[in-house]
């Protein structure tokens, strides 16, 4: 497929290189412009592209960058994007961390319900709710035992499955939540949250959630990294989440 990525990151870069590997033809954008992604689309036998670029002749859009970066894309950026094609959301809101308040979020409003309100475009929620390191590391080949899973929201039957089989060539099990409306599911602090779970596991978390309470608990979260030391490993940071965001 035609995959325009906006964001570089630590998931849109993952992204890139392992949709890249499974064979699709990647541009690569971010907020510098196209000299700032030429090294790095040239690793990944990526185009680099501008902004408008990466949503210009595409068959899949996937916008992976924070929330209040939104406000820095052009201006009716996704306008020519047809309706069929769909926007993947991997974004999450962190208040008081990285994110500055946002007022919709912090009373409630879906995440990804507020994204496409200010892209005027429908998304896709996926890959939000997965580590970098776990999605850069951990994935496997379709099948495989301990496959982890990635939790897939989405209001279009085609949409969510193109979704889930890019998350499948990633090397992870797609799971369906629910609609966009729901998505608040596999938003940070859930049960379904950056635990690195099985596709049984993850089908049980869902349901798990409590409206509001994934919000609540990010104090819990940011007061845990001071416990975690300057360099947690991968175990370790997973544990933490699992007690935080699936409490007993």
């Amino acid at each position: 497929m035609k995959i325009g990525i906006i964001g570089t990151g630590n998931i849109g870069g993952t992204l890139a290189r392992k949709l890249s590997e499974a064979g699709h033809d990647i541009k690569v954008a971010n907020s510098r412009g196209v000299d700032a992604v030429r090294g790095f689309a040239s690793e990944i036998n990526a185009i680099p592209a501008d902004i408008q670029g990466a949503v210009t002749d595409v068959e899949v859009v996937i916008l992976s960058i924070p929330l209040p970066a939104l406000s820095n894309l052009p201006d009716q950026l996704f306008e020519g994007l047809p309706p069929h094609v769909p926007v993947i959301d991997t974004s999450n809101y962190y208040p008081g961390l990285r994110d500055p308040h946002i007022a919709a979020l912090d009373e409630g409003q879906t995440e990804s319900e507020w994204v496409q309100e200010q892209i005027g475009h429908p998304v896709v929620k996926a890959f939000n709710n997965i580590l970098a390191d776990s999605l850069s590391g951990l994935g496997l080949p379709q099948g495989s035992r301990g496959r982890l899973a990635v939790a897939i929201a989405g209001d279009h039957h085609d949409a969510v499955q193109i979704a889930m089989s890019l998350v499948n060539d990633t090397g992870f099990d797609p799971v369906f939540s629910g609609s966009i409306a729901e998505s608040w599911r596999q938003q940070p602090c859930t049960p379904s949250y950056c635990c690195d779970w099985e596709a049984a596991t993850m089908l049980r978390a869902l349901p798990l959630a409590k409206r509001g309470e994934g919000l609540a608990r990010l104090p819990l979260l940011y007061a845990s990294f001071g416990k975690l030391g300057e360099s947690p490993s991968h175990e370790e940071i997973i544990e933490n989440n699992r007690a935080i965001n699936w409490p007993v």
